[in-house]
């Protein structure tokens, strides 16, 4: 299968129909081990310091791994994809737009679907075969996630980590299934986490620093039981069709119907506080309001650049909120118990 690179969650399905291997450039990025020579390669060539990280990480990858096939999201994602598409055509790579519907309609999304099939050389029929056989990874990543909130069996960087994995399933959905499966078998015999443990949420697109926030986050008393748009990745309500399925994926659309979602997630998980991740440079950090304005719960916001790491700042903000939602559970708890 050819190589493509995707620079956010797609239609994986129909790729994989028309013979594509999909790869999640982001996940490349953030992979690895050096990650602040993506970012400079990127820098080197022009992109200014005031551009998102993401977007220069993934410029730096392209170029590090000789990705010959993009398929850059124009509408539903990033506002400086369109020009990073530019940019990567500039060096040769051949790169192919795809726009989600402004609105999460079925009608709509079919008729991108079929656009992007025609063009691929394939057709929905076999994308929706593809469907199918990829029932069964998506189903495992629901049920990590399950063991995760309801259970308490799933660490929030596991979570995190699988499931912002569906994105492209790290390149063999098979082999996911396998290994996925196995954590899965590993987790029911653990024991649970403590009840004590404060229950949060992570909202926003996925950190820069997820391997040292979440562990963090555990160190001091809490854990993340919801994974937002890690979550939305794995297709959580996938309907009867490929349109459907990305019609009901809410990350491409109005932040309301996200808020709208996040805000049911809350009741149901029992939330106690919320952490709102924003990317550095990024146009959906100005919906921040929107979600403070929906959510009736104390929300954190963390903002993250070319920091892989968390730096003191960061870990001093996480205990002082962590002290503080604790103080608000004592409080609320003697009123109650008044």
């Amino acid at each position: 299968m050819k190589t493509i690179g995707i620079t956010t969650t797609v239609p994986i399905e129909v790729l994989l129909a028309a013979g594509y291997q999909p790869v999640d450039l982001n996940n490349l990025f953030i992979g690895s081990i050096e990650r602040e020579r993506m970012v400079s390669i990127a820098e080197r060539a022009g992109f200014p310091q005031n551009c998102c990280t993401w977007i220069k990480g993934i410029y730096g990858v392209c170029l590090e791994h000789d990705v010959k096939n993009v398929l850059c999201v124009t509408t539903g994602d990033c506002s400086n994809t369109t020009m990073l598409m530019e940019v990567l055509r500039l060096k040769g790579v051949d790169v192919l737009p795809f726009a989600y519907p402004e609105q999460p309609d079925a009608v709509l999304m079919q008729k991108a679907l079929q656009n992007l099939a025609q063009t691929l050389g394939t057709t929905i029929a076999k994308a929706e075969k593809v469907r199918k056989e990829l029932e069964r990874a998506r189903q495992l990543a629901w049920k990590l996630d399950e063991l995760t909130w309801r259970d308490g069996l799933v660490s929030g960087l596991e979570s995190h980590y699988w499931l912002v994995s569906t994105s492209d399933f790290n390149g063999d959905y098979m082999e996911y299934e396998r290994r996925l499966g196995g954590l899965l078998a590993e987790a029911k015999g653990r024991k649970p986490y403590h009840d004590d443990f404060l229950r949060l949420a992570y909202i926003g697109v996925p950190p820069v620093f997820a391997g040292g926030l979440y562990p963090y986050i555990e160190q001091n008393g809490a854990r993340v039981v919801f994974n937002e748009i890690q979550l939305q990745f794995a297709m959580p309500h996938p309907g009867s069709s490929l349109a459907e399925q990305y019609s009901n994926y809410t990350y491409p659309y109005s932040i309301r119907g996200r808020a709208k979602d996040i805000v049911t997630e809350l009741h149901r998980r029992r939330i106690d506080g919320v952490i709102h991740y924003v990317q550095a440079f990024c146009h959906r950090g100005i919906g921040d309001i929107i979600f403070r304005h929906a959510i009736h719960l104390p929300v954190l916001t963390l903002e993250g650049n070319t920091d892989f790491t968390l730096n003191a700042h960061v870990k001093t903000r996480i205990e002082a909120f962590l002290d503080m939602l604790r103080r608000r559970a004592t409080t609320t708890s003697g009123t109650s118990g008044g």
